[in-house]
């Protein structure tokens, strides 16, 4: 049984059919990663499961409880946790009182401590930097501390949004090598990411999402291999 299921999700802005029934699962223990152009569906298929965004049509459930319907703090509170694209932390808010937001749905404050002391061990930046504005971080500081308060919920499956986005290449090889790690210590992930051919390397399975469609998924090795998804997103010819 996947811990995350999502079956013939259909999700409407205004007029405009953004997803045309998408249909994905995750196992517990998985990187999973969404690929796909610009305007293909992949933020949308992320805010569908964490029901910012509403669909009008599709189940999803989490180890096999419908959670299709929830607001999205209850989605948080079943374990599903997005860290989101463009990072949106709270700039006017000291990295402390990001990560502490993180938790807001929580109340073991000792395992609450323990879970602060990983995100700092995982980003020591965040540990020299905790009274720091989360506005004035660099920005590969603040994804940093984006999927730093996201681990502060405690996540049964963590949903990371162009975690590369804007970072320089060094970045974004410390952005992955922390995923994998992340995943090494049981934290199962589902990955959109612009960057395919760095996704496709770290990720077990992926699925391609073109025009709010999935058009192909296989394990992660055989994507790479793939002639269609080398030329259109590993940009070889």
């Amino acid at each position: 049984m996947p811990l995350l299921e999502v079956e013939n999700l259909h999700t409407y802005y205004g007029k405009i059919h953004a997803l045309k029934g998408v249909s994905l699962t995750v196992e517990e223990g998985e990187i999973v990663t969404l690929i796909g152009g610009n305007g293909a569906g992949k933020t949308t298929t992320l805010n569908s499961i964490c029901s910012v965004v509403r669909s009008s049509e599709g189940r999803v459930t989490l180890n096999d409880e419908d959670i299709t319907h929830l607001s999205a703090h209850h989605v948080v509170e079943r374990g599903i946790v997005q860290s989101p694209e463009g990072r949106k932390i709270f700039a006017r808010l000291t990295v402390m009182e990001n990560l502490e937001m993180g938790a807001f749905t929580r109340h073991d404050t000792q395992e609450v401590a323990r879970d602060l002391e990983f995100v700092f061990h995982t980003f020591p930046r965040l540990r020299e930097r905790q009274s720091q504005l989360g506005g004035t971080l660099s920005g590969g500081e603040q994804q940093m501390l984006a999927i730093g308060r996201a681990l502060m919920a405690r996540p049964r499956i963590l949903l990371l949004d162009e975690p590369s986005m804007g970072l320089a290449p060094l970045l974004v090889r410390d952005i992955f090598r922390i995923i994998v790690y992340l995943n090494e210590r049981d934290t199962t992930i589902l990955l959109v990411e612009q960057n395919a051919l760095m996704a496709l390397a770290i990720a077990h399975r992926g699925y391609v999402l073109q025009t709010g469609r999935i058009i192909l998924s296989d394990t992660a090795e055989a994507l790479r291999q793939n002639e269609t998804v080398r030329a259109a997103y590993l940009g070889e010819h």
